[in-house]
């Protein structure tokens, strides 16, 4: 954790400072970004602040007075409650407009982790609180060199796992024996074993109706067949198993026959179609130079399949910030669920995923989109037509 980067861009945000706050590790945000120890595990409140300018300040209960010792900054202690409120006017004296992890209206969830009496205390103090959703993005969802290349190299894996799996389903069409959907996503999670990626959940390995569920997973107990006529759509996520990896996520769509129904074709060319839109619109922008927000690649994509007549249908947010969670703290392209002003920026990494789902099966396509110094790029393997398994 460096002190001086965060300086200036509270600077640069007309901010007195960023003010961290903990009890129980509710936040991991605030662990990450400051570097503290992974078997840190308070159980009183601790409160650490960078101001713009000048030392920064940590306030920690007497009995765990050690919690924030890795990092720099002056330090007082308290005990009681009352002690607790007055010494933590004292460590905002001065201040008038902090970040906190905080959203207003919990536009941005990921970064909405300060309970809401926490944020009245600060308050009462005469402390204006904005959201630390920027900065969280600038100091935790930048990738450095090497996770992009972490990236490049699970996406290789992920993309062989995938045409592997896609293959071992067509066999099994072809010979006609019994195949699950609960088979086949075990059948993925071995190759991740042999390839040395790791995964926290999934893959999803759908049919039919069961795709247009965009949460679905098969298990043990609830899986359908995959036969010859379906629809069978594969979403799956992971990273290479070393220290800071970070996630590769898709999801490719395919058809178990020779002849593909001229209404599974055409809603596949439509999100295929939409995809695209959106990972051109995103390159483009950024090769000009222009800024560009969450909400606008959301806009761009689902403009798209609304013309289309499918807009009803495309019922979650366009994609997702992608870091060493699958679902990271950065940009979502998003303004349905929420609309997501924050700037896309240089070493970031986010979903473009748009799906149809209609009541007999649906359709996603997904790919991840890397936005560098002056560059943006797909980042792996793009599906174009449909399989035939």
């Amino acid at each position: 954790m460096q002190i001086e980067p965060i300086q200036i861009a509270l600077r640069a945000s007309r901010l007195d400072g960023w003010l961290f706050f903990d009890h129980h590790r509710r936040d991991p945000l605030a662990y990450r970004i400051l570097g503290l120890p992974e078997d840190l595990q308070p159980t009183r409140r601790w409160y650490y602040f960078i101001p713009a300018d000048g030392e920064p300040c940590k306030l920690v209960h007497r009995i765990e007075s050690g919690a924030l010792d890795s990092v720099p900054g002056k330090k007082d202690l308290y005990s009681s409650w009352a002690d607790q409120q007055q010494k933590l006017h004292s460590l905002l004296n001065g201040a008038k407009r902090i970040a906190m992890q905080y959203s207003a209206n919990c536009a941005i969830p990921y970064v909405a982790l300060v309970d809401a009496g926490t944020i009245e205390l600060v308050r009462s103090i005469g402390v204006e609180i904005v959201t630390s959703a920027d900065l969280v993005q600038e100091f935790e969802a930048r990738w450095s060199e090497s996770q992009f290349q972490l990236h490049l190299a699970a996406g290789k894996l992920v993309d062989k796992t995938l045409r592997e799996a896609f293959d071992f389903v067509g066999e099994r069409i072809r010979s006609k024996d019994a195949l699950t959907e609960f088979e086949v996503q075990q059948f993925i999670r071995r190759k991740f074993s042999h390839y040395g990626l790791y995964s926290d959940h999934g893959p999803i390995v759908a049919v039919n109706a069961n795709a247009s569920d965009p949460h679905y997973e098969p298990t043990g107990e609830r899986a359908s067949h995959v036969q010859a006529g379906d629809v069978l759509l594969i979403d799956l996520w992971a990273k290479l198993s070393e220290p800071g990896a970070v996630y590769y996520d898709i999801t490719w769509t395919g058809f178990c026959g020779d002849v593909v129904p001229n209404a599974v074709l055409k809603v596949f060319e439509v999100v295929r179609d939409a995809r695209k839109k959106g990972s051109q619109f995103v390159i483009e922008r950024i090769a000009q130079k222009a800024s560009i927000a969450g909400f606008e690649v959301d806009d761009a994509v689902r403009g798209h399949i609304e013309k289309e007549g499918y807009g009803e249908y495309f019922f979650h947010r366009t994609g997702h910030s992608i870091g060493t969670e699958v679902h990271g703290t950065g940009a979502n392209m998003d303004n349905l669920e929420s609309h997501d002003e924050r700037r896309i920026i240089p070493g970031s990494c986010f979903s473009i995923e748009p799906g149809v789902y209609l009541p007999e099966f649906g359709i996603r396509s997904e790919v991840n989109v890397y936005v560098g110094e002056g560059f943006a790029r797909v980042t792996g393997e793009e599906q174009e037509q449909i399989l035939h398994l």
